[in-house]
């Protein structure tokens, strides 16, 4: 397994669905980042006044700062994971091959039928899937805006270890 798939596999996800990652991460990133300040832990500021007036034990103020750190580490660290999706996101929507031109590179060729927005294909192992090439986000490379018409059958290309990131080849067509 190449770490490399694994890492184009976990950001083919954000770009794949750039429409939808764009809003959740657009709405989520501010209270992500709210959630990470110091005052946003549970009776963080009951524990402070507490403190500076003498009335809190040692021990407990050092029990309630370590699961404050630890919540507003956790938050803002997935602020940051929602901040990238919202950059992939936006990168895919506008046109931009973040992962695909990796994955159609690397990638398995394979045979796949188009209905609709719906992709369906047979990987080397007998496994079949059925994925969505988004409307906004369509998973086709090198060319875009190709038109693949419905029910027609297309080449796409495949990660071996990671078969959910695939790009449909418009430069070739089945034989």
């Amino acid at each position: 397994m190449n770490p490399l798939d694994t890492l184009m596999w976990l950001l083919n996800f954000p770009a794949a669905h750039g429409y939808a990652m764009v809003f959740i991460a657009g709405f989520s990133i501010l209270g992500l980042f709210a959630m990470s300040v110091r005052a946003a832990s549970p009776g963080g500021e009951l524990r402070a006044i507490r403190a500076r007036e003498g009335l809190l034990r040692p021990e407990e103020q050092a029990r309630g700062q370590v699961g404050g750190r630890i919540l507003r580490v956790f938050f803002r660290i997935l602020a940051f994971v929602m901040l990238g999706s919202l950059v992939i996101g936006i990168l895919s929507l506008t046109g931009v091959p973040v992962t695909r031109a990796y994955i159609h590179d690397n990638g398995r060729p394979t045979t796949a039928t188009m209905d609709g927005d719906w992709v369906t294909f047979t990987t080397a192992e007998g496994v079949e899937y059925t994925l969505e090439s988004n409307f906004f986000t369509p998973a086709v490379y090198p060319d875009r805006d190709s038109y693949l018409p419905s029910g027609s059958p297309v080449v796409v290309r495949y990660l071996a270890s990671h078969p959910q990131a695939f790009v449909i080849d418009s430069t070739q067509t089945p034989r």
